[in-house]
């Protein structure tokens, strides 16, 4: 075996491992969300504690269950991460009410009875609904906390992004290995299963692991022979 034949075989087994991802990550057509579920977890957890029940709200579109709903099925289908939450934040802040607003200063850590104060002015429709708010209908502490109340849900929806992204990476690539496996297992079955049924496996076991640098240890092979035969004259 060439350096040549190696670096490919590499990228190969790369590729196999890719396709193996992509075969589980399509599991999110699966009703509920199928695979996508175990990252979800997190986003969920994060818009319970930020949506407070509020009867009036509940048989909305502002509604727990159905902001939920929302979010899971951006989520499959993947959108943008950066626009899924935005659309969270949005959906949250359209809740701020003066009811709600001790729930959602807790959560984010900000001054209760000034956010209260706040909401009770958007609702009012003295100050505006968007950040920065309307100065003329908040004053200068108000202005503030509405402020640090708009970064702190950012954050926390962010961090909960974050983790649930990772999960699901996490579960998906291991998942991943016996299908590549089960893949490479079909290829030696037509090929020739006696001679290659042992490499198969090898090759199931270590394509999703190595499918992200593969193409990088390809690369860092042929750089290397190439710098070893400049060696050699």
């Amino acid at each position: 075996m060439d350096i040549t034949s190696l670096s490919t075989d590499i990228v190969a087994v790369g590729a196999l491992g890719t396709a193996a991802f992509g075969l589980v990550d399509s599991f999110k057509v699966l009703p509920g969300g199928g695979i996508s579920r175990f990252g979800f977890k997190y986003i969920r957890a994060a818009i319970v504690t930020l949506t407070p029940p509020v009867p009036l709200l509940e048989k909305t579109e502002l509604g727990r269950d159905s902001i939920l709903y929302t979010l899971l099925s951006q989520w499959i289908n993947g959108v943008d991460k950066g626009n899924q939450i935005s659309i969270a934040k949005s959906l949250i802040k359209l809740r701020l009410t003066p009811d709600t607003a001790p729930a959602l200063a807790a959560a984010t850590g900000v001054d209760a009875e000034i956010l209260k104060g706040v909401a009770t002015k958007i609702q009012k429709g003295s100050a505006a609904a968007s950040n920065p708010p309307d100065p003329n209908g908040l004053t200068t502490q108000e202005s503030d906390i509405y402020g640090r109340f708009d970064l702190l849900l950012n954050t926390l929806l962010d961090q909960a992004y974050q983790r649930a992204d990772q999960r699901y990476r996490n579960v998906a690539k291991v998942a991943a290995i016996p299908v590549a496996l089960g893949l490479a297992l079909v290829a030696a079955a037509f090929i020739n299963w006696t001679k290659y049924w042992e490499p198969a496996v090898l090759i199931g076991l270590v394509s999703t692991p190595i499918a992200p640098i593969a193409k990088d240890i390809s690369s860092a092979i042929t750089t290397a022979a190439q710098a070893i035969q400049v060696g050699k004259k």
